[in-house]
């Protein structure tokens, strides 16, 4: 990196550190976020596929399983968030949601492709169906509970909204 580029991004005393920091606090928490979220589903999705969908179908599981995981979401987020005082830049809070979104995304697809057996092109066209359309849309809004919790909670600094 350039000098000027430093200088632009490093032009208050500590705010490269107070950066650094951000950054590292939305990594962590969206890798905790991810293994809190994904333990539920995991036992939640068992419960799904073995007893739900043989007595009431696909799409009907899906739609009793979506409500009880962003729950479970919205409450983990919302501790995480305090208990590791997440800042609250959107930017904090976007990275903790995608870092959790992506870490959830290869996750599926390696249980669909290792303990299912399906091929990745089986994976990926799966979400061309409604109930994992439905899925897909309820791990979006999981990726972005900790953004919209960003009014929540005033973990941040000064340059919150500057940034």
């Amino acid at each position: 990196m350039s000098s000027p580029d430093k200088d632009r991004l490093c032009s208050v005393e500590g705010t490269c550190i107070a950066l650094a920091s951000a950054m590292i606090q939305s990594i962590r928490a969206g890798l905790l976020y991810f293994v809190m979220v994904f333990s539920l589903g995991f036992l939640l999705g068992t419960v799904r596929v073995l007893v739900l969908i043989p007595r009431l179908g696909e799409l009907v599981s899906t739609c009793i399983e979506l409500p009880i995981i962003l729950s479970a979401a919205w409450l983990a987020s919302d501790w995480l968030i305090t208990r590791l005082q997440v800042s609250s830049q959107w930017w904090t809070r976007l990275s903790m949601g995608l870092i959790a979104f992506g870490l959830l995304m290869a996750a599926e697809l390696a249980l669909s492709v290792w303990l299912v057996g399906n091929t990745v092109q089986e994976h990926f066209a799966a979400y061309g169906t409604l109930p994992h359309a439905i899925g897909l849309a309820g791990q979006a809004v999981f990726a972005l509970i900790p953004l919209i919790q960003r009014g929540e909670h005033n973990h941040g600094t000064a340059m919150d909204d500057s940034v």
